[in-house]
């Protein structure tokens, strides 16, 4: 993945994402922070795990494992997961939506069992 300057990403907030898998939704999640981070927490949903620095590499893994609906591309705050949906987009992935405020968006709003860091 290059490092460019992304253009604007449709933004999801964490609100929106809990409703759509409390219906069932079909989507994927893509979580792009380190090894370490994902340890620590995550968001129980279906979904892929890809360190920000391996996207590029696993890109067609990526589009495999999307599946028919959007993908959701999460981090810790929201700017690593903005960056690679931007990039994303940019391969003709999509449709893409990058969640807004991240896991700690999630933990804090949604999901208080999830520790925060």
């Amino acid at each position: 993945m290059t490092s460019r300057t992304p253009g604007p990403v449709a933004q999801m907030t964490v609100e929106d994402l809990k409703q759509r898998l409390d219906r069932g939704e079909p989507l994927t999640l893509l979580d792009v922070r380190e090894d370490d981070e994902r340890a620590y927490c995550s968001i129980a949903a279906p979904g892929l795990h890809v360190p920000m620095g391996q996207v590029g590499e696993c890109l067609e893994e990526i589009k495999k494992e999307m599946g028919t609906g959007p993908l959701v591309v999460y981090c810790h705050h929201g700017m690593r997961s903005m960056r690679v949906a931007a990039w994303l987009g940019q391969q003709g992935v999509g449709p893409i939506f990058n969640l807004q405020g991240g896991i700690d968006a999630w933990s804090s709003r949604i999901d208080p069992s999830i520790r925060r860091y």
